[in-house]
């Protein structure tokens, strides 16, 4: 099982192979943790995604990370179309074809936002929930769960305990 970290912080600073994008299958980076990523990261990572666009829900496509600290940008789709709903299926999907990416990658460590939760309108819970059951079936060595606000800092860490996943906090 990998090493589980929960972080309060910007995705975008995270030391990490790779960072998710729970993304649009259009791979348009407007709004949420997308447009942050493209803002920090560069224009150049919305124009490689939309290179590789479009990727059906339960894929999940690898980009260069610009100028953010992570390696690589991988974009695994939640939401159909931008500000569209998201649904707990699909992100299973997601975050199942990002974990089997950065696997196929060799890569060590991935870090995840709550995939869906913000304009897809899953609560935070149930993405963590879904995010935490499918990162201890992994190879990778890290999984780094990011929360933005406290609020969902208290989330993540409630959820691991009740699920018995023994994970180190940052970031407080």
């Amino acid at each position: 099982m990998p090493r589980i970290v929960i972080v309060r912080g910007d995705i975008t600073e995270i030391e990490a192979d790779a960072i998710v994008n729970p993304a649009n299958v259009q791979m348009i980076m407007g709004g949420g943790v997308a447009g942050a990523i493209r803002r920090k990261g560069g224009e150049e990572i919305q124009q490689e995604a939309l290179k590789k666009a479009p990727v059906r829900i339960g894929s999940a496509i690898v980009t260069g990370a610009g100028r953010l600290r992570a390696r690589y940008v991988i974009h695994a789709p939640t939401v159909e179309t931008p500000g569209g709903k998201s649904s707990l299926e699909f992100i299973r999907k997601a975050v199942k074809a990002a974990i089997s990416k950065a696997e196929e990658m060799g890569l060590k460590s991935i870090a995840f936002p709550a995939m869906g939760a913000g304009v897809g309108g899953i609560p935070v819970e149930k993405s963590v929930e879904i995010i935490l059951e499918e990162a201890i079936k992994s190879n990778l060595e890290e999984i780094v769960l990011v929360a933005w606000s406290i609020e969902d800092f208290k989330t993540f860490q409630r959820v691991a305990a009740q699920k018995g996943v023994d994970a180190i906090t940052e970031g407080l």
